[in-house]
């Protein structure tokens, strides 16, 4: 029977050692949800190696989004730990998983295994601050960010729901634009190396 691992609130229950995804384009950020559709070999033993232990996985950029596909491609020195949230077995071999986005960490350094994924020690102590919701939302220019985001969507004659736009904590809002909207490999990097929301809210518009 799968055990339910409990859930992570703090820094100090995170492990020195995460199983990476290297995932061009791909930004989580604490608290976001991140839908995945996982079918090569090497990742579905991956999702089934934090399955049965304790569901997370560290989400990271290679640097080269043309050296994705590469056995060991290079990747920035910044990711996300998320937890396995949601978890779907699919048709054809796939697992449909929802990580929720828990903290930030820093390479330190990859490991020698023998699984057929990756897997590093890595460092939280810099990100501490994660852990605290809405952190630093009063310092961020609300106002300038909808004034930027109705000038894109005009632009690009999208169509979005302004009610919960509105609605939305900043945080939610700073961190939901980031992960959703089409940035290059770079850009989505420098938003999950923002120093603090209000930084990301300035880097994103």
């Amino acid at each position: 029977m799968m055990h339910r691992p409990r859930l992570i609130e703090t820094l100090e229950q995170l492990p020195d050692q995460l199983p990476l995804f290297p995932l061009a384009g791909a930004l989580m950020l604490p608290r976001g949800q991140m839908p995945l559709n996982i079918f090569e070999p090497r990742y579905l033993d991956m999702v089934d190696a934090a399955l049965r232990g304790n569901r997370l996985i560290g989400m990271i950029q290679p640097v080269d989004e043309q050296g994705e596909d590469a056995k060991q491609p290079l990747l920035f020195p910044v990711g996300c730990v998320g937890r396995i949230s949601q978890f779907v077995e699919a048709e054809g071999d796939r697992y449909i998983i929802t990580l929720t986005g828990l903290c930030r960490f820093r390479l330190v350094e990859e490991k020698t295994v023998r699984t057929p994924f990756r897997q590093a020690t890595v460092s939280y102590e810099e990100f501490a601050s994660d852990f605290e919701a809405r952190k630093g939302e009063e310092a961020v220019d609300r106002a300038d960010l909808l004034r930027t985001l109705k000038a894109y969507v005009e632009a690009e004659q999208l169509e979005i729901n302004w009610r919960e736009v509105n609605a939305a904590p900043t945080e939610a809002l700073v961190n939901a634009l980031s992960m959703m909207c089409p940035f290059g490999t770079r850009e989505k990097q420098a938003l999950l190396e923002a120093h603090d929301l209000a930084a990301r809210a300035a880097i994103l518009v």
